[in-house]
């Protein structure tokens, strides 16, 4: 299963997300919250928003691998959900819009373009 590799490269990636997170409330001292902190909140919302569209991602990928879909395509798409995920956290952390942008748009491409082949490929 090719999908496994990539859910599994992302578990690592959420994984640094929760360590940075942890890295920014050591260094500025806030033990529950954000205080007000934008370098917390930046890294807070970096790994939260990882959580909020990676996992239904991932599991749309793999039902299409499941179905079918090719390996070629599967790299494709697991490789852009990935990367696209490094640059949207490049985005808001280092708050370069662009490459939230970028990320965004990836995330979002891979998600329908998963969704589509799962209903066009349904009944094959």
């Amino acid at each position: 299963m090719i999908i496994s590799t990539y859910a599994a490269l992302l578990a690592f990636y959420y994984i640094y997300l929760s360590f940075n997170v942890i890295k920014v409330r050591k260094k500025e001292q806030i033990s529950l919250g954000d205080n007000g902190n934008v370098k917390l909140q930046r890294a807070v919302r970096a790994h939260a928003n990882f959580m909020e569209y990676v996992p239904f991602t991932i599991i749309l990928l793999f039902l299409a691998e499941y179905q079918g879909l090719a390996s070629h395509y599967c790299n494709i798409l697991g490789a852009a959900l990935l990367i696209g995920r490094v640059f949207h956290n490049l985005g808001i952390v280092g708050a370069k819009l662009k490459y939230r942008q970028i990320g965004a748009v990836a995330t979002f491409l891979v998600m329908v373009i998963s969704a589509f082949i799962l209903l066009v490929t349904r009944n094959s």
